[in-house]
């Protein structure tokens, strides 16, 4: 078992990640009579596809020997209706310049592109990846 989830009312969970103890709470979001007062589940799956994007980056990045340290991702989720589900996630990387050849970028864009997070997603769902190397 990854997690142990426990509903508290009001909208919101209690999320326990039972290898290290850390814990994150969700709650419904106030366009759909939540509190608005943590993530909600498709924030956490938003997060999840950014830090997936990244950390499979950082795994390659390491047997490169490139420090991608200081990345820092903006992400913006869509909302559609009928039925209500994420239409587009919008991640921005801002990646520090690290004196990288092209090859390099193209192959740790490649590695964010195919992380397992982004191949889990339904193939309606748009993702689009912007890498901003500075």
């Amino acid at each position: 078992m990854t997690a142990s989830i426990i509903y508290k009312g009001d909208l919101r969970c209690e999320c326990t990640h039972l290898q290290s103890g850390t814990i994150i709470e969700t709650d419904a979001p106030t366009d759909n009579r939540g509190k608005g007062e943590r993530f909600s589940p498709t924030d956490t799956l938003c997060v999840a596809l950014a830090t997936c994007v990244v950390t499979t980056m950082g795994i390659r990045a390491i047997d490169m020997n490139i420090n991608l340290t200081d990345t820092k991702l903006d992400v913006t989720k869509h909302m559609l209706s009928e039925p209500r589900r994420i239409g587009k996630i919008e991640i921005v990387l801002h990646i520090p310049n690290t004196g990288l050849s092209d090859n390099d970028k193209k192959i740790l864009e490649l590695i964010g592109n195919n992380c397992p997070v982004m191949k889990s997603l339904h193939p309606d769902l748009q993702v689009v990846a912007t890498y901003n190397w500075l």
